[in-house]
């Protein structure tokens, strides 16, 4: 019952859905692979977000104003949104181990350029072409999570995928913690100690991915699949969501430590010290969101997540208008705890929506878990892109209310409504139930109970 290998570490036979397979070889190469699919997506997402705390170093000499910076870390967010979608159909054409190797590589690009030009004097022009550059770190999300799905089951793709990503999205702190400890021992003048101890952490990534992980034959050449994927009404009605879980957690990630130097007067250091706080216990706990949508249905979690983001940001307006730090740091850190627990819930719903698909096609065990298996895989990388452009409009929005009122309360006040738009939609489709309405059937404990789209 073993997973059956060729040569170039391709897996051609790969059944997890099948407990004998799991228990006796599935489970052990699938944690295998996860391992270091999380060690080189945690080092993407440090370098997609390196701009946040660039900007940080960035002093009156550099002669960049808030609205610039703004726009830099966007800059950052959105071309990282728009490289996962390659990156989507890069582990069916290249396979998932092969990628992972290559896309690890790339993040040497971003680092080397930003080592090159990050000094007073450099155009603005420059430091916008080079923080695009870090965009590739974002794409890794998308082929990462498209891989690691393929290697699970369903009933274990919660807290699968919630690690994956909760272990990727924590490359967002670290970061920012080692920032910290730059500005804190050698100042504000040199960013290039941040950068350069990156480098070695990206060469280790590319070849533990190269020595320990696996392709897998199913997922080959299946490009199809994403075609597919985007004419599902599912695969967009998630994105929406999934723009206000991760597009939360990114938008606030990148913009945070500017808002505390913009409108709370914060020096590089005092803002540093405190802008990894919520990113941190966004990205732990969102294996916790994905454990408790494995358990009560990943759309009763979501809808839960938004409500509460809801009342969060109502607390944010309120920190904002009274001009109150303390409040406002409450407010922010409930933000990132609440927005981890629904990406991890959103992400769980994927797999469970796939399968009910498949049930009201007609299929039935392995072609139903098969189909399941590839439709959310494609679904996933294209719900992770929509889902980072949310970011860029979080930093948009921001630019915009600082640029007319050098405070961030309008855009407080726009995400909270965003956030109650969310919670009607998610309770629309996931969880009424209308009369007449057809309801796919589906196992509670894996999958939401879906009406007709």
């Amino acid at each position: 019952m073993g997973a059956g290998r060729t040569g170039g570490r391709w897996i051609e036979r790969w059944d997890p859905e099948d407990e004998q397979f799991w228990r006796e070889t599935g489970e052990r190469v699938a944690r295998r692979n996860l391992v270091y699919s999380v060690l080189s997506e945690h080092i993407g997402f440090s370098v997609w977000t390196l701009w946040s705390v660039m900007v940080l170093f960035m002093g009156p000499q550099y002669g960049i104003d808030p609205a610039g910076k703004f726009f830099l870390i966007g800059t950052a967010t959105l071309v990282g949104a728009f490289a996962r979608i390659p990156y989507t159909f890069a582990v069916a054409l290249f396979g998932g181990r092969n990628w992972t190797v290559v896309s690890a590589l790339m993040l040497l690009a971003p680092l080397g350029a930003a080592y090159a030009v990050m000094e007073p004097g450099t155009s603005y022009g420059t430091f916008v072409l080079v923080a695009a550059l870090t965009g590739v770190g974002g794409g890794n999300f998308a082929s990462s999570m498209t891989n690691i799905n393929a290697f699970f089951p369903l009933r274990k793709k919660g807290w699968a995928l919630g690690l994956n990503a909760g272990g990727g999205n924590i490359g967002v702190p670290v970061l920012q913690l080692a920032g910290l400890l730059v500005i804190g021992t050698a100042g504000a003048g040199r960013p290039r100690l941040l950068l350069a101890a990156y480098i070695p952490l990206v060469l280790l990534a590319a070849v533990l991915a190269w020595a320990r992980m696996d392709n897998l034959a199913a997922v080959r050449n299946d490009t199809g699949a994403v075609r597919e994927a985007l004419r599902q009404g599912h695969t967009w009605i998630m994105a929406f969501l999934y723009v206000g879980t991760f597009g939360s957690f990114i938008g606030y990630s990148f913009a945070f430590g500017l808002v505390l130097q913009t409108q709370f007067g914060r020096t590089p250091l005092q803002a540093a010290s405190l802008t990894f706080v919520g990113p941190l216990l966004g990205s732990l706990i969102r294996p916790v969101g994905g454990r408790l949508a494995d358990r009560f249905g990943g759309a009763r979690i979501t809808l839960g997540t938004f409500v509460a983001m809801a009342a969060a940001t109502g607390v944010v307006v309120l920190a904002s208008v009274r001009e109150s730090l303390p409040v406002f740091l409450v407010g922010f850190t409930a933000l990132f705890v609440l927005s981890g627990l629904g990406n991890g819930s959103t992400y769980k719903m994927i797999p469970g929506i796939f399968m009910n698909q498949a049930l009201a096609r007609g299929l039935a065990g392995d072609d139903a878990a098969a189909y399941g298996r590839r439709l959310s895989g494609a679904a996933m990388g294209l719900i992770g892109a929509v889902g980072a452009v949310g970011g860029l409009g979080v930093n948009l929005a921001f630019r915009e209310a600082f640029l007319d009122s050098g405070t961030g309360t309008a855009a407080y006040t726009a995400f909270l409504g965003f956030y109650a738009l969310c919670c009607a939609v998610t309770w629309a489709v996931y969880l009424r139930r209308p009369a007449g309405s057809r309801v796919v059937a589906s196992n509670a404990e894996t999958a939401p109970q879906l009406t007709s789209v």
